[in-house]
């Protein structure tokens, strides 16, 4: 499936190498004295353009809330996050907000599409709420879409496609607004087998086409799609900062992944 990405020639992301994304001391806290939970502790991450890493690691080990705290929808309790290097945990709500429309797209476990809006009009959205034009959101939803294999799909509800498709249309919507870096949280969680190999062949080609990519998974085939994999568990990566795994050790490339 050909992916092709404007923003990888347009945009103001860095040159091969820099880093895209990158955190120092990355702490977050819920609670306080004896009822304090460190979900994510002095985390130091850093991720080039066009790099994909996965993070893997098991249930409640702090994924989810790293990712959330890389894409600026929630706040750490200490550390740096910098996004396109611009430090962004020091952000009002209001600048994270055009912060996350403009710099990162995202996609979910639950897809989270808008149940009364078509394929078409879910992936419009973000452009449309971005201020581009109505035409030209239009004619950028319909290019995304059949370039994730869904232009037959565009005037479909939520209801009327599969758990894949569904997905599909969310990666879709996440590329709306060219973003510097794509953030996934278990994006396979929901799919059955087959469409779990469709969303990694998608993801994989957007990979090779130059997209940045952070995906959050404890599923094995996900994450070998990536350069380089991250253990985390209790809220740290194994081995501290630097405890990765790169692509073609003990995670082996899914058959049919990218050929």
């Amino acid at each position: 499936m050909p992916i092709h990405l404007d923003r990888v020639t347009e945009s103001a992301v860095p040159g091969p190498g820099a880093s895209v994304l990158r955190t120092r001391a990355l702490r977050k806290d819920y609670g306080s004295g004896a009822g304090l939970v460190r979900a994510v502790g002095g985390v130091d991450l850093d991720v080039a353009a066009g790099e994909a890493i996965g993070v893997m690691g098991p249930s409640g080990c702090g994924k989810s809330t790293l990712l959330h705290l890389l894409g600026g929808l929630d706040q750490p309790t200490a550390g740096e996050v910098w996004v396109n290097g611009r430090r962004t945990d020091r952000l009002s709500q209001r600048a994270l907000a055009r912060m996350r429309q403009s710099e990162v797209g995202f996609v979910f476990q639950a897809f989270h599409l808008m149940g009364e809006l078509t394929a078409q009009e879910n992936v419009e959205l973000p452009s449309l709420l971005a201020g581009l034009p109505p035409e030209e959101a239009r004619r950028r939803a319909l290019s995304l879409l059949g370039q994730v294999g869904l232009a037959d799909r565009a005037d479909h509800l939520p209801t009327a496609l599969s758990g894949g498709e569904r997905q599909r249309v969310a990666i879709a919507r996440a590329l709306a607004n060219r973003p510097a870096i794509v953030l996934a949280d278990e994006p396979t969680g929901n799919l059955d087998s087959a469409a779990t190999g469709e969303v990694l062949r998608l993801l994989e080609a957007l990979h090779r086409s130059g997209l940045t990519l952070v995906v959050v998974t404890h599923d094995a085939r996900v994450a070998a799609i990536a350069d380089r994999v991250v253990s985390m568990r209790d809220g740290a990566f194994d081995g501290g900062s630097g405890g990765t795994e790169s692509r073609g050790g003990p995670l082996s490339r899914p058959t049919g992944i990218g050929s």
